[in-house]
């Protein structure tokens, strides 16, 4: 018969796995988003083509964001299964309620405002590990810059090189380049995102004592990215609108300059081992290449609604996943 507490793991592990889902529906709006919008794939190939790159990332990217997430945000000697629990909660909460509302927050600072939450409500605020938040929380600020900067140097450069050409011929060489951008921006959103969950599941592995030491497991890496894909598969068409539609009108040339921006970003985010927001970067970069145009041709009170639902996303997971662990204790 199964020790009781080994069954509550695996239940775990199966929800931080639908929570990885989560994020892939809710995130699948990032990476297809400017794709569709400008007619370049059809909805149902562009989610083939991002779920694939989702998966396939990682082969080119190591663990790094994972044990930040792991270990470096929270005192791992206090985690229990328990506070994984409502960590997830909380984050799986959150997740739901802004893509039914059709808000493209990020599901990466909802994992770790639950987590945090959790954990705090557990054992107070000394869980809190403070190097590890200031470059997660720093980069809530400088994602979206980081991605508005380079949306809008890209665009000039590539406006430059081909301000000679008719729009035919703009328009048809930017559509194929852009299955290269979208491809780029989907490896690094697999790459980076998928590592939250394995970090998470990875933590709740070393805290119930299944694993000596903090090393990802095969297993989970692999786990991990296929969960992501899947939702990626789904899709998040709510936020599709949103990001793809509402921010700023987008031609092929933009969306290939948007989605280059955010790769960029991302993957020197994920080289860095830092839990970026994929949500974050793109929609800077979206703005960056409408804002290039004129700041009139961005449609600033939705970007603004964006950025409230930013701001809030990390506390209000946080108090789900508050509210939860104290249930659950309550409870059990």
């Amino acid at each position: 018969m199964l020790d009781p507490q080994l069954i509550f793991v695996i239940f775990l592990i199966f929800l931080a796995l639908i929570f990885d889902f989560t994020n892939g529906i809710h995130d699948a709006a990032n990476s297809i988003a400017t794709i569709v919008s400008t007619r370049v794939l059809t909805p149902k190939q562009a989610v083939i083509w991002a779920a694939f790159f989702n998966f396939v990332a990682f082969l080119i990217f190591g663990t790094a964001v994972a044990k930040t997430v792991g270990k470096g945000l929270i005192d791992i000697s206090t985690v229990t299964p328990t506070v994984i629990f409502a960590g997830l909660i909380g984050a799986i909460g959150w997740n739901l309620t802004t893509w039914y509302l059709g808000l493209p927050t990020s599901s990466s600072h909802a994992l770790i405002g639950g987590y945090a939450g959790a954990a705090i409500a557990k054992a107070g605020a000394s869980v809190i590990i403070a190097s590890g938040w200031y470059k997660t929380l720093g980069f809530i600020i400088l994602a979206p810059t980081i991605g508005l900067i380079l949306g809008m140097i890209f665009i000039t450069i590539s406006t430059w090189l081909v301000y000679k050409q008719t729009p035919a011929f703009v328009n048809k060489w930017s559509r194929r380049f852009q299955f290269l951008s979208a491809a780029l921006y989907s490896l690094g959103h697999g790459g980076n995102d998928a590592q939250k969950t394995m970090g998470i599941i990875t933590g709740l592995l070393f805290s119930a004592g299944l694993i000596n030491k903090f090393t990802v497991p095969l297993w989970v890496v692999l786990s991990a990215h296929a969960f992501i894909a899947l939702g990626t598969l789904i899709g998040g068409w709510r936020i599709v609108k949103t990001m793809g539609q509402k921010i700023t009108k987008l031609r092929p040339i933009d969306g290939f300059c948007a989605e280059s921006a955010s790769a960029v970003s991302i993957f020197l985010a994920t080289y860095l081992g830092i839990p970026v927001s994929t949500t974050h970067v793109i929609t800077g970069a979206i703005s960056g290449v409408g804002a290039s145009k004129g700041l009139s041709t961005v449609r600033w009170g939705v970007t603004l609604r964006i950025v409230w639902a930013w701001i809030f996303t990390i506390p209000a997971a946080a108090l789900i996943a508050g509210f939860a662990f104290h249930i659950i204790s309550f409870i059990f």
